[in-house]
């Protein structure tokens, strides 16, 4: 245990406190020894007593104010983080169902080749067979008036 010098109300104390604790004690000491004074200057020499009971009240609802802050914003963080969660979520299936419509355009951008792959087979074989005719009607023609 270390022991530290304080001043409260123009009077010194020794208190002690744990190892490495002296300076943090020393910041609360003076704080509360300003509040002390900023309400002995507010309401007078009322006795140091009440004066500490106030000071202490006055304290403790600037806790109690801080706590219920802090309890307000935790839950509203707590709200956003749910939002945050089911938005996340949204966009997950959102992302999930434009995939699946992706891999399904693909397929048919797929089948759509493929369709006119064979549409260009059986064009050229068309083709083919239209000229095998014309050179076969052409080679007959040429025969039928090489004969006349």
């Amino acid at each position: 245990m270390a022991n530290v010098n304080i001043k409260f109300n123009n009077k010194d104390y020794l208190l002690s406190c744990d190892e490495g604790q002296e300076e943090s004690l020393k910041k609360l000491t003076t704080f509360l020894d300003k509040k002390y004074n900023e309400l002995k200057d507010q309401l007078g020499n009322i006795g140091e007593n009440k004066l500490l009971l106030i000071t202490s009240i006055k304290l403790i609802d600037d806790y109690f104010n801080l706590r219920q802050k802090v309890t307000l914003q935790k839950n509203k963080l707590d709200d956003l983080s749910k939002k945050f969660l089911e938005m996340k979520s949204l966009a997950v299936k959102y992302m999930e169902s434009k995939d699946i419509e992706i891999n399904n355009l693909n397929t048919e951008i797929n089948n759509f080749k493929t369709m006119i792959d064979e549409a260009n087979k059986q064009y050229e074989l068309i083709l083919d067979k239209t000229t095998n005719s014309l050179q076969e009607i052409i080679k007959n023609a040429d025969s039928k008036s090489e004969l006349q």
